[in-house]
């Protein structure tokens, strides 16, 4: 829950809900390039999602398998409570 309570780290979670996958940069959030990489940090090392690296880009993308045997509807409550349509996710 930690890992989700941020605005930042909520927003990164909204844009990857939309999108497969996406590099870091894609992600258009107001912050400075070191907070965004920490807020990714927080966000792999808690299982949220998952980062591979394609040429020099890191490529992200939700653990919702993950995340729904672990903690079953947790990532789709959190989507809705962000204002997404379940549709979306």
């Amino acid at each position: 829950m930690y890992a989700l309570g941020d605005p930042v780290r909520l927003e990164i979670v909204k844009c990857l809900a939309m999108e497969k996958e996406l590099p870091c940069a894609a992600i258009d959030v107001c912050v400075a390039k070191s907070t965004l990489s920490h807020h990714f940090k927080i966000l792999r090392e808690s299982g949220v999602i998952y980062c591979r690296k394609q040429g020099t880009q890191h490529m992200n993308s939700l653990r919702r398998e993950d995340l729904a045997e672990r903690f079953p509807g947790l990532l789709e409550a959190v989507l809705r409570a962000a204002g997404m349509t379940a549709g979306k996710a």
